[in-house]
């Protein structure tokens, strides 16, 4: 949505130097970055305080390589706002109940300083006292509750941005870092929502535990946490992973998988979770307790094939997510720490260039910034590019699968030299890097490490997970009654069916989800339709890709509200 004056006449809109649009990690850097440069600064964020809205895994890198990370900004950050430092790495492939697992820890502290598992409720709230703080001195603030809907023009050219609970506003400079749904970026033409092989979902759930119950069951210390991954056939054919991390006092578990994959195999998210919750390995960890805090969903940019090399139009620059720059290359799971360097760099653009008549000399400083920062090459990475088009190729990819499913591809992975060798390519960079977006990464050569050198999980994991109905029931919302952020536009199956089994909070044989689908008849010929219901929508944004649909945000402080995230 844009609002155009043509005249290009003065009004009486309020005006600020720079406004930043979203207080996640990246609006939140960019906001005190600015405030730093003395430049006047708002903040909206559309929650009803930041972290409302927000979901990840999460680990938060501070990576050695990085212009900025969040405590150079932020000094107290991993005192008060983050979990538990990240001590310990592994991953798990899995064949039923045979499961080999490796340490990560070469791979994982490559380039790392540290990392930190964080709830984004709780960090994000605190990131804005912080910025409101710092962007108050300067002239500005923060401000809750407020929907940025839109782009301000003037004679074509960005200008400002519109609200829902306010009038417009003019700035000279525009940051957004309103998410993987980014509206100013679909505004500004710069992001769209067309090839689902372009995004992942991820689902999580946050689970109660006791901090001495955790140190106990992982075998840590104080001061020292755990993350997991999981990969092979317990997801059956869908394309990508599981996760658990330790926070304080919670567990973080989820799955995230190439949205294509899910649309494909018709699987349903919250299923795919459970397979990994009741899986014989976790029983280990939760001894039959089971205590879920919360369910969340959210879409995820693939850098690899979305990051925006040209991130900005006019006087807008994207940031984080709404660029697209969320790093996920196999185990390699990245998106916050790049979020907090680029949402930095743009503002340090915009102080080189201020004053500038030419309304996109920031955007192409903070282009230029990205490059020589090494940022868009981690985003990006040139092996990928070079290595996808022959890896990811049809006939190559049944080749490979062909030949891993053979007797030659048994022996070759069951041998003693691949045992030795396996650990150490997991933990390389590089090839971690090369790794094609293949079911032969995520499902084939797991489980067949996983059969050839696992050992034999004999436990029996007990706990039963919430249903969906409990799951959505146990959520908090403030329903905009009369104000559906979603339209059907098309409810044919044929064009909307998908999201039935790729919503979230939707499944095929479950009636009080977003998304159901019915047999209707009419004069004597039946249809499949689908019907929409936006009250349980947690706004993760897959039906606008998946179904045809038109898709907004909710109004400022409507809809879900998120108390882990």
């Amino acid at each position: 949505m844009s609002e155009t004056r043509a005249d290009g006449g003065s009004d009486d809109y309020e005006h600020y130097e720079a406004v930043v649009v979203g207080c996640g990690p990246g609006g939140a850097a960019a906001a005190a970055r600015l405030a730093e440069h003395g430049i006047e600064t708002l903040v909206l964020e559309r929650g009803v305080e930041a972290g409302s809205k927000n979901v990840s895994g999460g680990l938060i890198y501070a990576e050695d390589s990085a212009p900025y990370t969040i405590d150079d900004l932020f000094p107290d950050f991993r005192e008060e706002a983050a979990e538990r430092p990240v001590t310990d790495y592994h991953i798990h492939n899995i064949d039923g109940r045979q499961v080999t697992t490796y340490d990560l820890t070469d791979l994982h502290e490559h380039d790392t300083d540290w990392c930190d598992a964080v709830l984004r409720r709780t960090m994000d709230s605190w990131l804005e006292q912080r910025v409101h703080e710092k962007t108050s001195e300067t002239g500005g603030g923060v401000l809750t509750g407020v929907r940025v809907n839109g782009l301000l023009r003037e004679n074509g050219e960005i200008v400002g941005v519109t609200c829902d609970e306010l009038d417009p506003i003019r700035a000279d400079y525009i940051v957004a870092a309103d998410g993987v749904n980014s509206e100013l970026a679909r505004a500004a033409d710069l992001m769209d929502w067309d090839e689902p092989d372009e995004w992942f979902q991820g689902v999580k759930a946050v689970v109660d535990m006791d901090a001495d119950v955790i140190n106990d069951r992982f075998s840590i210390e104080e001061g020292e946490g755990v993350a997991h991954l999981f990969s092979g056939d317990l997801f059956e054919d869908v394309r990508g992973g599981g996760f658990l991390y330790t926070n304080e006092d919670t567990l973080s578990i989820g799955t995230v998988f190439h949205l294509d994959s899910l649309v494909a195999e018709e699987a349903e998210p919250h299923e795919l979770l459970d397979a990994l919750l009741t899986h014989p390995l976790l029983a280990q960890w939760f001894d039959g307790e089971y205590n879920e805090l919360e369910y969340s969903a959210k879409l995820v940019p693939d850098s690899k094939k979305v990051a925006h090399r040209e991130p900005y139009a006019d006087n807008l620059v994207l940031v984080g997510d709404a660029g697209g720059q969320m790093q996920a290359q196999g185990p390699i799971i990245k998106g916050m720490n790049h979020a907090v360097t680029a949402g930095a760099l743009a503002a340090d653009a915009y102080a080189l260039t201020r004053g500038n008549a030419d309304p996109e000399a920031a955007g192409r400083r903070y282009t230029t910034m990205l490059e020589q920062s090494g940022t868009m090459g981690k985003l990006r990475p040139r092996r990928y590019e070079l290595t996808s088009t022959v890896g990811e190729h049809d006939l190559v990819t049944r080749a490979v699968e062909g030949v891993l499913n053979s007797p030659v591809g048994s022996v070759a992975i069951g041998n003693p030299i691949a045992k030795r060798l396996l650990p150490k390519a997991y933990n390389s960079p590089f090839l971690v890097g090369m790794l094609p977006d293949t079911s032969m990464a995520y499902t084939t050569l797991p489980s067949l490490i996983g059969e050839k050198h696992g050992r034999t999980v004999h436990w029996e994991n007990e706990i039963e997970p919430p249903t969906l109905e409990e799951r959505i029931g146990d959520l908090t919302y403030n329903t905009d009654v009369g104000n559906p952020h979603i339209r059907l536009q098309d409810e044919s199956f044929e064009a909307s069916g998908a999201a039935v089994y790729a919503c979230p909070v939707s499944a095929e044989d479950f009636g009080g989800g977003c998304y159901r689908a019915e047999t209707v008849t009419t004069n004597g010929s039946e249809e499949k339709l689908v019907s929409l219901d936006t009250q349980p929508c947690v706004e993760c944004g897959t039906c606008a890709i998946v179904a045809d649909t038109e898709w907004t945000h909710p109004r400022g402080e409507k809809g879900v509200e998120f108390k882990q995230g």
